[in-house]
């Protein structure tokens, strides 16, 4: 079973973004959570937040299991490009060169590496066939 958390508009460059996701894409949520913990760019504690609120969302669709028996982690991260702020600095002799601040969103889901009883059960009566 997977969950998703997702996150919009942060005011970060999506190609600063997307250099820590590589970090933590299909690794265990806790050793995840100690990548992030650690990193020193802005937007590992952004990340750190996301990954958070997935686990929380897993735990609210599973009340049943324990995270630690679920064995979670990071199916799929990507970072896509935000709505861009376009402003003008001033520049030499009149002229005004445009800086873009760019901005991206977040999507990251996790899914338990432990497979559910019902298809462990399911498995076995197939091979015994």
């Amino acid at each position: 079973m997977e969950a998703v958390a997702k996150l919009k508009n942060v005011p970060s460059s999506p190609r600063k973004m997307r250099l820590i996701a590589d970090l933590i894409r299909g690794q265990r949520v806790s050793r995840a959570l100690g990548i992030l913990k650690y990193q020193p760019q802005q937007g590992a504690d952004v990340l750190q937040k996301v990954l958070l609120s997935a686990v929380a969302n897993w735990q609210q669709k599973n009340a049943d299991t324990s995270i630690e028996d679920a064995d979670l982690y990071v199916k799929t991260i990507f970072v896509d490009g935000g709505p861009m702020l376009k402003r003008l600095r001033p520049a030499p002799q009149g002229r005004g060169h445009r800086i873009r601040k760019r901005s991206n969103h977040i999507t990251l889901v996790v899914d338990s590496a432990a497979m559910p009883e019902e298809l462990v059960e399911a498995t076995q009566t197939e091979v015994n066939e």
